[in-house]
Formats: C-alpha cells, sequence, structure tokens
C-alpha cells in the first residue's frame, strides 16, 4: 500500500522535530556554550534574579546592636520568539532522485535555524523585539569593549578581553572568533616566545585561549564588521525551547518575497511542494547581583572591536523628579533591553546604542517606574524623563 501525503508528513515531522531539539543547538555557536533550561510551557517564562545582596556587620562589645540588611530580587523575562524556515522543493526531483532528498535538507534547514540564532543572540541582526540586547550591545554598554585589533595585549593583557570579563566577576568559559582571525592568532607568543595559538587534541575543543574554550564559527553567522571576537561566561546566559515544533508539507498556496511581496512561487501552479519547519526559543542574560558587580551593570562578556569599529550613537538619559522645581536624580537604574546604568549625582545616564528602537525603564526606590521607547536613527539623542515621586 502506497504511503500517502499525510503519513509520509507525519513521518517527515516526528524526524524533523527530533533532529531540531538535539541538532539547531549544536548547529549555533552560542547555544552550544550558553546554558539550557527546561523546555518552556508558554510563551514567557519568568526568571527570579537576585537584586540586591545582604550585608554583614561587626558587633560592637557584648551590648552592641545587631543591625538589619535587605535582600531583593528583580525580575527577567525569557519570551520565546518563532523562528521559520521554508524549503521548496520541486516535485520532479523528488520522483527523480535517487538520494534521500529529505536527509540532504533536513541539516541545512537545522544550520540555517543555527545561524539565525547566532547572529540574533550575539550581534542583534534580525533581532526579534520581545528579546533583550544581543550580546555585543550588553557588553558595549559596560565599556567592555576592546580595540587594537588581535594582540598579546588585547587578549591577555590588563585591559584585555580576558580581563575586562574578570573585572566583572567571571572568568571566561569560552570564545567565539571570526574564522579570519587565525592568521593572526598564529602569530602570537607569549613572553617566552612560545606560540599562544595551538590546537590541543586532548580538549574539549581542538583550539583554547588561555584555557577557554575557542570556537570559530563557520555557519556564517559571524558579523566581521562588529567584532573580531567575543569572549564570556557563557553559562550565565541561558535560553529554552518551546515544544511545539511544527512541520508541514504544503502543495498549495504562494510563496511571497517579504520585502517586495512578489510571488516567488506558485506550489500548485508549479508542481512543488514546501517544506515549512517553524520553532520558537528564547534567551537571557539574568545578570544576577554579585560582591563585584553589586549594581548589575557590568555583563559577563566582552569583544574585540571590529578593524573599523562599527557606529554608535550617543543616548543621554536626564532624569529629573516632579517637583514644582524639578531635581535631577541620581542613583535611578535606566534599563534598556537588559542593558543597565545608574545616573549620575546630575541625573545622566549615557548609553552607545546601534540605529534601532529601544524599550527603556527608569525605576528608583521611593519614585514611580517609568518606560519609555527610544528610536536611534543617525544622530545622537536626548532622552528627558520625570520620576514623580512616590505618595
Amino acid at each position: 500500500m502506497p504511503i500517502d501525503r499525510a503519513a509520509a508528513e507525519a513521518l517527515i515531522q516526528e524526524q524533523l522535530i527530533t533532529t531540531i531539539f538535539q541538532d539547531v543547538p549544536k548547529q549555533s555557536a552560542v547555544l552550544s556554550l550558553m546554558r539550557k533550561l527546561s523546555n518552556m510551557t508558554s510563551k514567557q517564562t519568568r526568571i527570579p534574579v537576585l537584586d540586591m545582596l545582604p550585608l554583614a556587620y561587626w558587633v560592637n562589645g557584648d551590648t552592641g546592636f545587631k543591625q538589619t540588611s535587605q535582600q531583593a530580587w528583580d525580575n527577567v523575562y525569557l519570551t520565546a520568539a518563532e523562528l521559520a524556515c521554508i524549503v521548496p522543493i520541486p516535485e520532479a526531483v523528488l520522483d527523480d532522485s535517487s538520494y534521500d532528498i529529505m536527509g540532504e535538507v533536513t541539516p541545512r534547514v537545522n544550520e540555517a535555524m543555527g545561524q539565525r540564532v547566532d547572529q540574533a543572540i550575539a550581534f542583534g541582526i534580525n533581532r526579534p523585539s520581545e528579546w533583550q540586547s544581543d550580546i555585543i550591545t550588553l557588553a558595549r554598554q559596560a565599556g567592555n569593549n576592546v580595540s587594537g585589533g588581535i594582540t598579546y595585549d588585547t587578549l591577555l593583557g590588563a585591559s584585555g578581553l580576558i580581563s575586562k570579563v574578570e573585572d566583572a566577576g567571571y572568568m571566561v568559559n569560552g570564545v567565539l572568533a571570526s574564522i579570519k582571525t587565525r592568521a593572526a592568532l598564529r602569530g602570537l607568543k607569549d613572553g617566552n616566545q612560545r606560540p599562544l595559538f595551538m590546537s590541543d587534541m586532548k580538549a574539549s575543543t581542538p583550539y583554547t585561549l588561555d584555557g577557554s574554550p575557542l570556537i570559530f564559527p563557520q555557519n556564517g553567522a559571524f558579523d566581521t564588521t562588529v567584532a573580531q571576537m567575543i569572549a564570556g561566561d557563557w553559562s550565565q546566559a541561558v535560553y529554552s525551547m518551546r515544544q511545539d515544533i511544527t512541520v508541514k508539507l504544503l502543495d498549495q498556496g504562494v510563496i511571497q518575497d517579504p520585502t517586495t511581496k512578489a510571488i516567488l512561487y506558485n506550489l500548485a501552479q508549479q508542481d512543488m511542494i514546501a517544506l515549512r519547519v517553524v520553532m520558537r526559543l528564547g534567551w537571557a542574560l539574568p545578570n544576577p547581583v554579585t560582591r563585584l558587580n553589586s549594581d548589575r551593570t557590568n555583563v559577563p562578556f566582552a569583544y574585540i572591536e571590529a578593524a573599523t569599529a562599527y557606529t554608535d550613537y550617543a543616548v543621554t538619559f536626564t532624569v529629573k523628579d516632579n517637583a514644582e522645581t524639578p531635581a535631577t536624580i541620581g542613583g535611578a537604574v535606566v534599563n534598556i533591553n537588559g542593558a543597565r546604568k545608574t545616573t549620575a549625582s546630575d541625573g545622566t545616564a549615557v548609553f552607545h546604542l546601534r540605529a534601532g528602537t529601544y524599550q527603556a525603564s527608569v525605576k528608583k526606590s521611593g519614585y514611580t517606574t517609568q518606560s519609555a521607547t527610544v528610536t536611534v536613527t543617525n544622530a545622537a539623542v536626548a532622552q528627558a524623563i520625570t520620576l514623580p515621586i512616590s505618595q
């Protein structure tokens, strides 16, 4: 008895769902380093994050007073965004092919999804609006960008790539690098003229930097116009996948160019089928408070800039109260899509952002939290915020 389309679709769906759960994280360089949480059961998952640490005090004498302390938590939300891939295949190719077409398509689908995940999480390319800012943007706001190319000092020096992460209170456990950096790395030597860049077949990865795995993504996701290398404590970044992956074989309908709306394929008219795969995934950098990062303004990532640093623009927040004669507010926390800064005594906090639209919130104890949408085009932005005094 021949297998009908419904049975074939069910079989392909079962195979693809299994491979997507297993292979998309492998095809994504960042997911392979990040910490995986249990699968999401809803669109959004709340992650309680430590926001204030308790303090200990010495007690003076036998009758001294023991002081009280506080501990507080903040909420970070992990939101699932939809990622889809459609592969049109002429039915004649399926009929005439002497090898497994679907077996050839599946790894390419996984690779394409892994590439998009890496681009969005690491560089913010086509980042879903519901996700927080990318790793590069978060590191830039923390001042964890290193210029000067690939040298011993920029990698392992006192203000180098590894040091920037350590200053935030974390240990580097993985490094992503453009494959183009290999030429520069091969020429690096330590003070004893020993090569720094060597393969170690006994390690978990062929190459290491200061004892941490050094990975060269080959899925085309690494944006060399933005960075040459990214280092960090990747276990601090988490991701989760939704279980409702859908796989469909379509034989009717049209496929349009999302930009021009031009019809690319008419499946019925051109005797084609289309394999459509849809998955949902979310990620977050909770960035809890630590003894070395008490205000959560630093992050466990740093990067070496591209030969020509990308263009960003100063976004200056000025925070005042709503008194009859407004006064500036120092110590207010400005959060832009996960990047945090604290206002100085003059009420200002300065971010350096690429063109785009960002969601911001401003809060301080004793005031009502305010939200704002900031749009950056091709110039600096001045953003005034008024925090009403809590009644």
